[in-house]
């Protein structure tokens, strides 16, 4: 069954070379095709050729058994694109920002508190904080900068004198409890009588109810959040109650992305012969849901001259191109790749849909992600490879893996991992209808993609689950 989905789930993996090893090949120089590249058993630098391919297939077995060959595995290919970020030039510079400004990035360090919560011992509820045992003379307390002696003991006032043995004082929640005191008795729980003594009801009173002692939830210095750990709404919560002003993150890794091909309309009805682009306005909303800063979504058609200006001229950390991965008269992600000068990391993926997805390096020290023009093959690309990589890019911890059953048996590829749509049930994942690689009826309605072992898997297994990260429920959300 595949699982890991960072580096850190593989042992004895300390670099791009293990895991290339993992994957079972070489990196090679992209190369258009047709062409040498320095791992090409017609390039001078190679190795003598013993009837085998430059990824040590046969050179005579069928073409569709080569390409099983040379595709990496799932699993290693996700490996190594959460293990490439890490090589990363220039990497993400952390830095300070204010706390409306944090939201959806990572932390650069550890979240340690820097007071005790709360810092005073405080009333949980709205009631009376007593003293002893009753029943309790009422005592009046006028707030400073109030007039209403009834009001009592309100939350934002200093400290208040201690309270007598037998005797109580009103308090509001979350003001400041008084010395001595033992309980605070909730409103609805208690009475006073005509000679102005307060009867606990209902219940008896214990030593310390309702009263959140100092420290309760953490110390001052306690780790509440670790490095790598998102930013979500609760997380800014969190560090301005524990004294934050800023907080040192990582800043999203910036994406431009590049759709290829002529046959896409970008407004109005398909019409002779041309479709509409469903990848242009899925990508960017995407990839923000996964934390990262799109800089750019451009349509290049199918034009090598616009795609290796695009690429040589982004300053992106991350380019992500749609279409044009395969090996087509106007597939011209390979050989411009190779004249860039690009390192082929991935160059297939034993994965259904999505199969000729590839990750390059690019001289820049900045990655390329191809992505199959089909849009569901994209959508899987992008949580194969894209997803990793950014996590690793934005200073995120990995992925944690999580199964859950199946309730409907689902089919294997022979060879290859399927990713599938799915719906949450009561009685397990459920797969979904529409699930070729053209289309996205089926993932528009899903929850995730599970992750089926070539084979297929029968009801009642335990699959790996993918969440969509507006339905995850493992990472907080976003870039989860």
């Amino acid at each position: 069954m595949t699982g890991h989905d960072g580096i850190e789930g593989i042992d004895g993996i300390d670099g791009i070379e293990d895991v290339l090893a993992l994957v079972g090949r070489e990196p090679v120089v992209a190369r258009a095709p047709g062409g040498d590249s320095p791992n090409s058993p017609n390039s001078p630098h190679s190795p003598p050729s013993s009837g085998a391919d430059r990824r040590g297939a046969p050179a005579d077995v069928p073409h569709e058994r080569r390409e099983r060959h040379r595709a990496a595995s799932w699993t290693a290919a996700r490996a190594l694109a959460a293990r490439a970020g890490r090589s990363a030039k220039p990497g993400p510079t952390p830095g300070r920002v204010p706390l409306d400004q944090a939201l959806g990035r990572a932390l650069a360090e550890p979240l340690a508190a820097l007071t005790d919560l709360p810092s005073f011992d405080t009333s949980a509820m709205d009631g009376w904080a007593v003293s002893g045992p009753g029943p309790w003379s009422v005592r009046s307390v006028a707030p400073a900068g109030t007039d209403s002696a009834a009001a009592g003991i309100l939350a934002g006032h200093g400290r208040s004198a201690a309270l007598a043995d037998g005797t109580a004082v009103r308090i509001a929640t979350g003001a400041r409890i008084p010395p001595d005191t033992t309980a605070v008795i909730r409103s609805e729980h208690a009475r006073v009588d005509a000679t102005g003594h307060l009867h606990a009801e209902r219940r008896a009173v214990t030593q310390g109810q309702d009263i959140r002692p100092r420290g309760q939830e953490c110390r001052s210095g306690d780790r509440l959040l670790p490095a790598g750990a998102p930013v979500t709404p609760a997380v800014l919560g969190l560090a301005a109650a524990a004294g934050y002003d800023e907080l040192l993150t990582v800043p999203p890794p910036r994406v431009e992305v590049l759709v290829l091909g002529d046959e896409l309309l970008a407004a109005g009805i398909p019409h002779d012969g041309l479709i509409r682009d469903a990848l242009g306005p899925m990508m960017a909303p995407w990839l923000r849901a996964l934390g990262a800063e799109v800089i750019a979504t451009r349509r290049l058609g199918d034009d090598a001259e616009a795609l290796y200006g695009a690429i040589t001229a982004s300053e992106a950390d991350l380019i992500l191109t749609t279409g044009g991965t395969a090996a087509g008269p106007v597939d011209h992600v390979h050989p411009v790749l190779a004249r860039v000068g690009a390192e082929l990391l991935v160059d297939g993926v034993a994965v259904r849909p999505g199969h000729p997805m590839l990750l390059a390096a690019l001289p820049s020290g900045r990655y390329l992600v191809g992505l199959p023009g089909n849009p569901l093959a994209a959508v899987s690309g992008l949580l194969t490879l894209a997803e990793p990589l950014l996590r690793t890019l934005a200073g995120r911890a990995p992925r944690t893996p999580y199964h859950a059953p199946l309730r409907d048996a689902v089919p294997g590829h022979p060879y290859d991992t399927r990713l599938v749509p799915f719906v949450h049930h009561d009685e397990g994942l459920v797969p979904l209808r529409f699930h070729g690689p053209a289309m996205l009826r089926g993932i528009a309605a899903a929850d995730g993609l599970a992750v089926v072992a070539p084979g297929g898997a029968r009801s009642g297994d335990e699959l790996e689950v993918l969440d969509l990260p507006w339905t995850a429920s493992v990472d907080g959300g976003c870039f989860t």
